[in-house]
Formats: structure tokens, C-alpha cells, sequence
């Protein structure tokens, strides 16, 4: 079985930083893409930032130049910084990877993380 484990969520005021974590553990044999999604109340769940399975990376056009998603490989672990937060990026954020379990089978698998709430606000 596989666990993604987000850390790092909180109150921010406008225009503050914010830096969440999340560690992948279990059986993991080849972790093909990795990244955040967030989902604010009322809404659709949407990409915030990802490493491809090429390792680039994709960012929603609304973070662009304020979030930067990074990782350490070793740790299997993916981290979004966010700066210049705004109160349109208040919202659950949801850690995703898409895995290969085991090196005698191809078949990947999605794997979601429970959220950690994000909120802006003065």
C-alpha cells in the first residue's frame, strides 16, 4: 500500500509565504509524476503544480511566478512553496502520485493524500 503524508498547511495573512510538504511511503518501486492540487470550498478540485513523468513540471497560470513546486527524490517527498499569497488561494491542498509499485508489473496506480487547509486571510 501506498501513504502520501501532506504537512505544512495554516493561516497566512495577504501576501505571506507558506511551504507544504508531502512525503510518499509504502511499496513504491518508480514514482512517474508527483504534485499538488487544491480545492477550495465550492469548487472543483484543479492542478495547482506537478512533476510530469518526464520531470518538468506544469503550474496553473494563476501561481505562475509566485509557487514553486520542488522535491527530493531520495525521499521520495515533493514541496510547494507558495509566496504572495492570496485570498483566492484558500483551499484544501491535495497532494498526488501516480506510482509503479512493483518492478515485476508495469501498472501504476493514483494516489491521493487526505489535504492540508490552506487559508488566507487578515
Amino acid at each position: 500500500q501506498v501513504q502520501l503524508v501532506e504537512s505544512g498547511g495554516g493561516l497566512v495573512q495577504p501576501g505571506g509565504s507558506l511551504r507544504v510538504s508531502c512525503a510518499a511511503s509504502g511499496s513504491i518501486f518508480k514514482i512517474y509524476a508527483m504534485g499538488w492540487y487544491r480545492q477550495a470550498s465550492g469548487k472543483q478540485r484543479e492542478m495547482v503544480a506537478v512533476f510530469t513523468s518526464s520531470g518538468s513540471t506544469n503550474y496553473a497560470s494563476s501561481v505562475k511566478d509566485r509557487f514553486t513546486i520542488s522535491r527530493d527524490s531520495t525521499r521520495n517527498t515533493v514541496y510547494l512553496q507558495m509566496n504572495t499569497l492570496k485570498p483566492e488561494d484558500t483551499a484544501v491542498y491535495y497532494c498526488y502520485a501516480r506510482i509503479q509499485q512493483s518492478r515485476y508489473s508495469a501498472e501504476t496506480n493514483d494516489y491521493w493524500g487526505r489535504g492540508t487547509q490552506v487559508t488566507v486571510s487578515s
